[in-house]
């Protein structure tokens, strides 16, 4: 019991001793953050505007066709899978047929 006492006295130290709190934000001051940002922008010439840049309206406008080309997409696969499906359940009713017929002879 004197054993389990003294360690956790002594962990009771150790945490104290290391409880000293230091928070990043306190860091990061603005002589400290914005000051050596700044410094390396020195020299540097002015963002200027990308006259390539598409307009709100041409952004608008081509994400409205590709929501339409991704609609027609999805229809088709959608399409794709019940034409399949189709198939499938023709080829299960030709193999059961098939196999309704050569049943009846292995009866016999």
């Amino acid at each position: 019991m004197k054993k389990l006492a003294i360690i956790a006295s002594t962990a009771a130290f150790a945490l104290a001793a290391c409880g000293e709190t230091t928070d990043a934000s306190d860091d990061a001051v603005a002589d400290s953050v914005e000051v050596p940002a700044d410094d390396a922008m020195e020299g540097l010439p002015d963002p200027v505007a990308d006259a390539d840049a598409m307009t709100d309206e041409e952004v608008e406008e081509s994400m409205d066709d590709g929501e339409a080309m991704a609609e027609e997409a999805g229809d088709a696969a959608e399409q794709a899978v019940d034409d399949a499906l189709a198939a499938s359940g023709a080829a299960q009713d030709a193999m059961d047929d098939a196999t309704d017929g050569n049943m009846d002879d292995v009866g016999e």
